[in-house]
Order: structure tokens, then sequence, then C-alpha cells
């Protein structure tokens, strides 16, 4: 079988929006949104003494090296006795996108934006989260601001919640400025262009490795697993890529935990429900239990996150070659995070993985649809009037939320099998080590190394269970559905 080639992102693009529709997702913005789109002309801008002017702070983005939809800044501030005030500015996307408009319909409905190997399909269209609700560099923007005070050992001591007018001075990219920080680059040229902005980068980075270590004492676990992007020559699909994670991805994960914990507890002070993201007890901890007996390790017969975050460390320092392997089959036992609404009184489920009790989704509006639920009910907070989501409708978005992330999953999820398929469809025959991800009534999954994919194994596959490593035949792909299939060898 040859590969194709100059068709490639056609044929990528095409079996995207067809598996967004069969998922319930809506590739394509409504005639009605379009045209609201289109009405609009400048930014929203707001002004009242409740709106604070902080674009004289150096306010930079750190993001992918193509990301426009920018939903946050965050700047640093060195106080007294070691501590920093972080500020964390998250763009107002309220401010122009209404509640109940053709946009606002259309983000209710995906939930997400949906980021496929061909294309992305926004939540939002592109004129707003790439432009007039994007925090994009040297724009005056409407933002919420989280405010922390954070200790030298990383926790979070004081905090506000307010509105302000911030202004991007660089638009910043993970991997340059990680090398940087790592002292294996020099300063990217945007950041060397803004005096002072490379000391106060450092201590953001300081700040985020104090409170990244605090948080893994108490049980955050340490999860690196391989996640891939695709590269184009042109339109022709040259290579799936790991995409790896590194201390600039880490600092802006760090300060994102952290504000929208931040959140979380600020609405629940103002006696507001809230919807919040979950990550439940895993009810397969006996398997991840059986795993580290394999390895050696024991872990406690009832699921304990601070002993897990032990395990995976260790095994990390001791095999990090394939710890990303480890990682993944822990992933895959913990299963899936959801959206559950808090109401004042209630106590909160928290989240397992992150090992926090006060956590919701509220630092990117221009991409979900739940930061933005958040986002109103925030400023709803702020001026002290009513909530904007009753609890009837909170409970119904919260369950659509979850399905709708699901199904963006499962979209992403399977564009990025069907580019694998025609990377290996001339490989037909060979042999692979990996790795068993998933193993259930339904099937047997493994991942392989080179390229990073997953694919089913068809015949030999019982007795196997995830984390297993197997030898496996590549015996088939099916690129339309995003079909690879291999047999134990």
């Amino acid at each position: 079988m040859t590969r194709p080639s100059a068709q490639d992102r056609k044929e990528l693009g095409a079996i995207a929006r067809r598996v967004m529709t069969e998922r319930g997702l809506l590739p394509d913005f409504s005639a009605a949104a379009v045209a609201e789109a289109d009405a609009l002309t400048k930014p929203a801008s707001e002004s009242g003494s409740s709106i604070r002017d902080l674009t004289g702070l150096l306010w930079a983005s750190i993001d992918n090296d193509d990301s426009r939809d920018l939903d946050q800044l965050s700047v640093a501030e060195l106080l007294a006795g070691d501590a920093v005030k972080i500020l964390v500015a998250v763009a107002d996307v309220d401010a122009t996108v209404k509640k109940g408009s053709a946009i606002d319909d259309h983000a209710r409905t995906n939930t997400t934006s949906v980021y496929t190997a061909a294309q992305i399909f926004p939540m939002l269209p592109e004129k707003l989260s790439t432009d007039l609700t994007s925090l994009g560099e040297g724009q005056r923007r409407l933002a919420i601001v989280v405010e922390m005070v954070v200790g030298p050992d990383g926790r979070v001591g004081d905090s506000a919640v307010y509105r302000a007018v911030v202004l991007n001075r660089a638009k910043l990219a993970y991997n340059s400025v990680a090398a940087w920080l790592d002292g294996t680059a020099p300063a990217p040229p945007k950041l060397a262009a803004v005096r002072g902005l490379d000391e106060l980068l450092r201590l953001q980075d300081r700040t985020a490795q104090a409170m990244k270590s605090r948080r893994h004492q108490q049980g955050a676990l340490s999860l690196e697993t391989i996640q891939t992007r695709a590269l184009f020559n042109g339109d022709v699909l040259a290579d799936l890529l790991p995409d790896e994670k590194n201390r600039a991805k880490e600092l802006i994960e760090d300060f994102m935990i952290a504000a929208n914990g931040v959140t979380a507890k600020f609405l629940e002070s103002k006696g507001r429900p809230a919807l919040r993201r979950i990550l439940r007890t895993p009810e397969r901890w006996e398997r991840i239990v059986a795993l580290a007996t394999t390895l050696g390790e024991r872990l406690p017969a009832a699921a304990d996150a601070g002993a897990l975050e032990e395990f995976l460390v260790k095994r990390q320092r001791a095999d990090a070659l394939r710890f990303p392997d480890l990682a993944l089959s822990v992933v895959k036992l913990l299963g899936s995070g959801e959206y559950a609404v808090l109401r004042p009184g209630q106590t909160p489920d928290g989240h397992f993985g992150l090992a926090v009790r006060d956590y919701t989704h509220s630092t990117a509006p221009n991409r979900r649809f739940p930061d933005l639920i958040t986002q109103r009910q925030l400023k709803s907070a702020l001026a002290g009037g009513p909530p904007v989501y009753g609890d009837a409708e909170l409970d119904g978005l919260a369950s659509h939320c979850t399905q709708q992330e699901d199904n963006a999953t499962k979209v992403e999820r399977q564009v990025r099998k069907s580019a694998a398929a025609l990377l290996l469809a001339s490989r037909i025959g060979e042999r692979f080590d990996a790795l068993v991800t998933g193993a259930a009534e339904k099937g047997t999954w493994v991942r392989v190394v080179r390229p990073p994919v997953e694919g089913r194994l068809v015949r030999g596959g019982d007795g196997l269970d995830v984390g297993d490593h197997v030898q496996v035949e590549l015996v088939h792909v099916d690129v339309e559905r995003g079909f690879i299939d291999f047999a134990r060898s």
C-alpha cells in the first residue's frame, strides 16, 4: 500500500469533520453566529472604579509557538520575606460573548475547541478567539485577574479576584522559554526586548517550582505521558512527534492550577454554585497495586495519592526511558475527570490526580465553555448580582460538558490514529515492542513507541492487562476509520 502525499491534510480534515458530526460536535458555525462575529469591529471596553488599570505591569503570555487564542497572562512581584505576588490575567470573553447569543449557543453545544492533526475547530469564531477576545501582544484587553501571595514554601496565602485592563508586553513560546530557563539557549528576542522581564520570569519560575514541589508533597501525581503533534511538509504528513513537557509548560500549569483553586474558593466564599472539575478515587486501584508489585514496589490496598506519587517519582528516577509507559498505564486506570456542581455548604469531591480539594476550570474561556460559565459566575459575584446560571441549568451543563469533552477527546484521538495509519500504511508485517494501554471485554489496545500511536490487538490479547509489555505485528490499517490493527507475535 502506498502512502498518500499532497492530499494528507485534506483527507485528515475530511475525516475530522465527519467524526465531529458523528460525535454530536458542530464543525461549522451557524449563519447567525457568523453574522454576529462579522458585526463585531473592536474588543470590548469598560471603565469604572471596579476595573483596575494594570497596563503598566510587565505582563507576558507563554503558549505554543503557533497559538493565537491567548487566554492568560502572568506577572510576578517580589514581596517582603521572600514571598511573591503572582498575578494571572484571564481574558474577559464574557464581555464580548453574551449568554444566549448565537456564538454562545455554538460554544455551549461543542463546549471546547477541538484540536485535530489536520486543523483546529475553535469553540469561538477565530475573529474573537485569536483577536478580539485574545490577550494578544501589544493589545489592551479586559481581564479577570487572580492575585495570589505565594510563600517560599509554595503555599498560596492571601488571594483576591477582580476585574482589570491588561496589556501583553511579550508573546512568548514554551520551547524557547524553557530552553532559556534551562540555560541551553539565549533569551528569546521578545523576552530580551522588554527590560526587566527576564528577572520577573525567573522569579515566576522559582515560584512555580516551589508550588510544584508542595503539590507533589501533598500527593499530586507525576504523570508524564507521551502526547503527539502532526508534522506537515506543506500538506504532506511527514511525521508524528512527541510533544513533551518542559519547564515553561510546568510554570504555566502550576499557576493555572493555583488560579483555578483560588477561583473555586472565591465562588464558595460568595455562596455561589460552581462548576467544579473533579477526578474521583480510582475504581481500578487494585490494578495499579498489581502494576507496582510487578516492579518490586508495594502500594496500600486503599487508594492513596501520596503513596502513588512516591511510587511514580521512584520509578521515574529508576527508569526514565520507560516511565511514560508506566504513567500512561496509571492514567488509563485512574479514569477520566468530570464536571460536577458544588452548591453552597457541600463538601467537594476534589481532584485525586492534582491532590487538591478546590478546583474548577476558569483560565481558558476562549477554548473551554466551563471556563466561560465560571467567568460569568465570577463577574456576577463581583458585581453583587444574582447567579447567571440556576442549579438545574448547571446540573445539565455539568453533564453535557463532561460528555462533549469526552467526545472531543475521541475525535482528536481518532484523527491522530488516522494520521498514524497514513504513516504506517506501508509497514504492514513489521514488528514492534508495545505496551498494553487498555484491556476490557470490548478489546485490548496497545501503544508502540515509534511512531507513538495506539492500535487494537486483534489476536493474542487473552490474559493481558494494562501495563503489560508485548511484541506485536502490524496486520492492517484503515485510514478512514482510524483503525490500526496488531497481532501478538
